[in-house]
C-alpha cells in the first residue's frame, strides 16, 4: 500500500537569473540607494548644506518614537525587521523622490496653463500632492502585501507597514521644510521662538508628527481587511485597498487645505477632525490587538490536547504581561540567549494560532500543513527554555483563586449556627443547604483557556518530532 511522504517532495526546476532571490534583493537595494542619493541632492540643493544639517537634526527627533509606537502595536505577532526597514527606506527615498518630482512638474504645468501661480500652488497642495504622495506611499504597502503575504495577515500588519512607510516619508519632508525655514531665518535675521524654524518645528514635529502616518494608515487598514477576506471575495479584496487609499487622499487634502479656511482653519481642522480621527484609529488598532490575543487563547488549546503545548501556555501566550514576565524570567536564569529563545517561542506559537484560524476559515493556502509543521518543530526545539518560563509567568500573572466563603448562620436552619446545636463544630449542618464546595479553588494556578474541538482538523502529534537532548538550550 503506497503512503504519502510526511513532507512534499520538491522538484528541482531551472530558474532564470532574474528569478533568483539575491538578484531581486540587489535590484531593490540598488533602486532605494539611487533614490536616496537623488533625494539627498535635491533636498540639499533647496536648503543648502547648513539648512540640510539643521533640518536633519530636527526631523529625526520624532522618528524613534513613531517607529517604537508601531512596533509596540505589532508585539502580538511581530513581523520581521527587514519589512520595516524596507518600508521606511521606501517612504524616505523612493516615495519622497516621486512626490517631489511629480508635484513640481504638475504645479509648473498648472501655472503655465492657467497663468496663475498662486492658484497653481493651491491646486498643487490640495489636489496634486495628496494623490501623488498617498499613491507613492501605498506602493510600499502593496509590495509587502504581494511579496510578503505570510507576514501580512490582518489589520495590525497593515497599520504597521503603512505607518512606518509614512514615517519615512515625513522624515524626508520635514528635512526639506525645516531646512527651508532655517534658510529663510538666515535671510531675515530671525532667531529663537519668533523664527520660522521654530514655528515649523512646532507645527510639523510637536503638533502633528502623526499626520502622514494617520493618512497612510487608512490605506493599510484597507489592505489589512482585504487580507482577512476569504479568497472567493476577489472583488472585495480589490475594492477595500482602493477605498482606503481614497480615504487617505481625502484626509490629506483636507489637512493641506485647512489653511484656506481662514485664520484659524488649521486649528479648527486639527481639533475637530485630526485629533478625533487619531484617537478613533488608535482605539481600533488596540481593540484589534486584543482580539489577536483572544485568538491565541482560543486556538492553542487544540495543540495542548495534541501534546505540543502544556496547559499553562495558552493563557501565558494570550497575555502580553505574561509574555513579558516569561522573557524576564528566562533572562534572569538563562541570560539574553534564553530571553531570545522565549521571544522566538512566543512568536512561533502566535503564528501557529493565526495559521490555524486562517485554516478553519479557508484562507491558509496550499502550504498550510508544511508551514504548521515548521512552526511546531521550532516550538519543539525551543521548549526546554520556554516552557519553564511560560509556566512561571502563568502562575505569576494568574488572578487570585476564589476563596470559599462560609455560609451565613441562617443557611443551616432554624436554631442551629455554625457550631451546631450544642456549640460543637459539625462537619455539615443538620438542616439547610451545605456550604459551597470549591474542589479546584487551590489547584488552579492560572485560568484555563476554553478548549473548542475542531473535528475537521486535528494538529499532528509530536511523537515523531525531532529529538532534543536535555540540558540548556543551544541555538
Amino acid at each position: 500500500m503506497a503512503t504519502c511522504p510526511p513532507y512534499p517532495t520538491h522538484v528541482h526546476r531551472h530558474t532564470h537569473w532574474w528569478q533568483r532571490t539575491w538578484v531581486r534583493y540587489g535590484a531593490l537595494i540598488t533602486l532605494l540607494a539611487l533614490s536616496g542619493l537623488v533625494i539627498l541632492a535635491l533636498v540639499r540643493e533647496q536648503t543648502g548644506t547648513q539648512g540640510f544639517l539643521v533640518g536633519l537634526g530636527l526631523a529625526v527627533l520624532p522618528v524613534p518614537l513613531l517607529v517604537a509606537a508601531f512596533r509596540w502595536l505589532d508585539r502580538v505577532d511581530p513581523g520581521p525587521w527587514r519589512n520595516l526597514l524596507f518600508c521606511f527606506a521606501w517612504g524616505a527615498c523612493a516615495a519622497a523622490l516621486i512626490a517631489i518630482v511629480a508635484n513640481s512638474f504638475a504645479t509648473r504645468w498648472i501655472a503655465t496653463a492657467t497663468a496663475d501661480p498662486a492658484g497653481a500652488d493651491t491646486w498643487g497642495a490640495t489636489v496634486i500632492a495628496p494623490v501623488v504622495e498617498e499613491s507613492a506611499k501605498a506602493a510600499a504597502v502593496l509590495l509587502v502585501f504581494l511579496f510578503r503575504r505570510r507576514d501580512f495577515t490582518g489589520i495590525v500588519d497593515g497599520v504597521v507597514v503603512a505607518g512606518v512607510t509614512a514615517t519615512g516619508f515625513a522624515f524626508t519632508e520635514n528635512i526639506l521644510y525645516l531646512g527651508t525655514a532655517f534658510g529663510t531665518d538666515q535671510l531675515t535675521g530671525d532667531s529663537g521662538i519668533a523664527s520660522v524654524t521654530a514655528a515649523t518645528f512646532f507645527v510639523r514635529v510637536v503638533m502633528s508628527p502623526f499626520a502622514h502616518p494617520l493618512f497612510t494608515v487608512l490605506t493599510g487598514i484597507g489592505f489589512g481587511i482585504a487580507a482577512l477576506s476569504a479568497g472567493r471575495h476577489r472583488l472585495r479584496r480589490a475594492l477595500l485597498p482602493l477605498a482606503g487609499l481614497l480615504l487617505a487622499m481625502g484626509m490629506h487634502a483636507l489637512w493641506n487645505g485647512s489653511a484656506a479656511f481662514g485664520e484659524y482653519g488649521f486649528f479648527a481642522v486639527y481639533a475637530a477632525f485630526m485629533v478625533p480621527s487619531f484617537g478613533l484609529l488608535t482605539w481600533l488598532v488596540i481593540w484589534t490587538r486584543q482580539r489577536e490575543l483572544g485568538t491565541v487563547r482560543a486556538e492553542l488549546p487544540a495543540y495542548v490536547a495534541a501534546g505540543w503545548l502544556t496547559p499553562a501556555e495558552p493563557y501565558a501566550l494570550g497575555s502580553m504581561r505574561a509574555r513579558r514576565v516569561a522573557r524576564q524570567y528566562a533572562r534572569k536564569h538563562a541570560g539574553k540567549e534564553g530571553a531570545r529563545a522565549v521571544a522566538r517561542y512566543e512568536a512561533c506559537a502566535t503564528s501557529v494560532a493565526f495559521l490555524r484560524q486562517r485554516g478553519r476559515r479557508g484562507r491558509a493556502g496550499a502550504d498550510f500543513t508544511v508551514r504548521e509543521r515548521q512552526l511546531l518543530d521550532a516550538l519543539w526545539h525551543l521548549r526546554g527554555v520556554a516552557r519553564p518560563a511560560l509556566d512561571y509567568a502563568a502562575r505569576a500573572t494568574a488572578p487570585p483563586a476564589p476563596v470559599p466563603r462560609p455560609a451565613p448562620p441562617w443557611a443551616y436552619g432554624y436554631g442551629y449556627g455554625a457550631q451546631g446545636a450544642y456549640g460543637h463544630a459539625t462537619a455539615h449542618p443538620p438542616y439547610g443547604p451545605h456550604p459551597p464546595h470549591h474542589p479546584q479553588a487551590s489547584h488552579a494556578p492560572y485560568p484555563q483557556a476554553p478548549h473548542a474541538p475542531y473535528p475537521q482538523y486535528a494538529p499532528p502529534s509530536p511523537q515523531h518530532a525531532p529529538y532534543t537532548p536535555p540540558g540548556p538550550y543551544r541555538p
